[in-house]
């Protein structure tokens, strides 16, 4: 307790690091609070309805990134979602199209001119989704819209005001990344799913209670799983497997340069939290397909198995696009070939190992050998909260044993950890762990 009381002291005792929290935390605050102001012609009194559909299948996956302003109505429906979507597309553009791969090298000019185009399809993808999100409100809002309003009058504005809110709260994510502390997409996110942590455990606790006794022990096994969950992910998201890597000598005039010995580290999870949201979403196509069917009762049986998250069927075919996405997703975004080419350019070598292919062809073998194990735990991660509800745990509290939710809380708490204890020790001060170093989803190579 004494070395948590001086490391906190540590912290506000920096006058730059005290400046990034306060200013982190008043951004997320102003975001919380847009979260909660309804758009113009809706009646939020006539909701309930609304907020009941709007928390299924994969409009609850989506209201859950929005941090519940989607089933609100509010101005921030729809959240950082589209500015995602839009990152998600142009970095997959990165992979695949020459031009964006000539733009992503060319250093913080290119960068510029990416992040330029990011923006523009978030503005694109955000009017689509605004003018879908206009007609499912009128749909399913069951009264809500004030018909003096107009239809047209309300689409136009809707839409507008859906398009400034999402450019708002990227503009509040540059901001907090810039000026704050951790990344701000990543904050805001997580702030959205962690404030419905407090009612979800309140909501358990009451059911627990009121059975008596034997629900408070059950409660309290319940809480106890749920640190043993948080504590594998934490393994999860900071395991690595360490390539050393040897650089040769250089001498040039009287000075030397390489002959020191490094380390490639390599995540057990590169894909991070995508293939449960990859997987996530696959699932809720085939449901939302049938749906529209015009024979709907003998597809009854299909439908009521990729709906229930507690039916085994459902969970193994979800485990199962999980490990695929995961090595998927990986393959995506790690290239070993360029890994080789810039170590063989730097005159560095994996000791035993050839320069060129040889070292590629070991860099994939390795990542493929550590991806196998990280994949089966984050399927396992993945099917938790339907094996929680079907304990009869409650089914808002059952989101945060795993999936999405956990996983995206945990890396960022992680990320802004780290970000923090570095703070600390560009400025002489101790970590905030003394049995180690915080590492998060995006660790720096260490010198050995």
């Amino acid at each position: 307790m004494k070395k948590f009381i001086e490391t906190i002291k540590n912290i506000w005792s920096i006058e730059d690091l005290r400046k990034r929290i306060l200013t982190t935390l008043l951004l997320v605050l102003i975001y919380r609070i847009g979260s909660y102001i309804v758009l113009p012609g809706i009646d939020p009194t006539a909701l309930n309805s609304f907020s009941k559909t709007s928390n299924q299948g994969i409009l609850g996956l989506f209201n859950m990134f929005a941090g519940g302003s989607f089933s609100r109505a509010s101005i921030f429906a729809l959240g950082i979602m589209p500015y995602i979507s839009a990152s998600i597309a142009i970095q997959l553009l990165t992979i695949a199209v020459p031009k964006f791969q000539k733009l992503q090298k060319e250093g913080e000019s290119g960068r510029q001119k990416i992040n330029q185009y990011t923006r523009v399809l978030t503005v694109i993808v955000t009017a689509l989704q605004a003018s879908a999100y206009v007609a499912f409100l009128k749909q399913q809002s069951g009264g809500a819209i004030i018909e003096e309003y107009g239809a047209s009058m309300f689409w136009l504005s809707t839409t507008i005001v859906l398009t400034a809110g999402t450019m708002f709260v990227m503009w509040l994510g540059e901001k907090i990344t810039d000026k704050g502390i951790g990344n701000g997409t990543s904050i805001i996110i997580m702030m959205g799913i962690l404030a419905r942590l407090p009612e979800a455990l309140l909501q358990e606790f009451s059911s627990k209670t009121a059975d008596g006794g034997s629900g408070l022990v059950f409660f309290l096994v319940e809480i106890a799983f749920f640190i043993v969950i948080t504590i594998g992910l934490i393994l999860l998201i900071q395991g690595t497997r360490k390539i050393n890597v040897n650089y040769a000598k250089r001498i040039v005039g009287n000075k030397q340069y390489g002959g020191v010995r490094q380390f490639i580290p390599l995540k057990v999870n590169a894909a991070g939290v995508m293939p449960i949201i990859f997987a996530q979403a696959i699932m809720f196509i085939p449901a939302t397909t049938i749906s529209f069917a015009t024979n709907a009762e003998s597809a009854s049986g299909f439908i009521r198995v990729f709906s229930d998250h507690t039916n085994p069927i459902y969970n193994v075919i979800y485990g199962i696009l999980v490990i695929v996405f995961t090595f998927f997703y990986t393959a995506l975004i790690f290239n070993p070939s360029t890994m080789a080419d810039e170590m063989k350019k730097n005159n560095g070598f994996i000791p035993g190992v050839k320069p060129g292919q040889a070292t590629a062809d070991y860099i994939g073998a390795v990542m493929d050998r550590i991806t196998l194990p990280g994949a089966f735990f984050l399927a396992v991660v993945g099917i938790m909260p339907g094996i929680a509800a079907a304990l009869n745990i409650n089914s808002n509290f059952a989101t945060f044993f795993g999936g999405t939710s956990l996983l995206i809380m945990v890396g960022v708490i992680l990320d802004t950890l780290q970000q923090i204890e570095s703070q600390l020790l560009m400025r002489h001060y101790d970590g905030l762990m003394s049995s180690g170093r915080i590492k998060g989803r995006t660790s720096p190579a260490s010198a050995q």
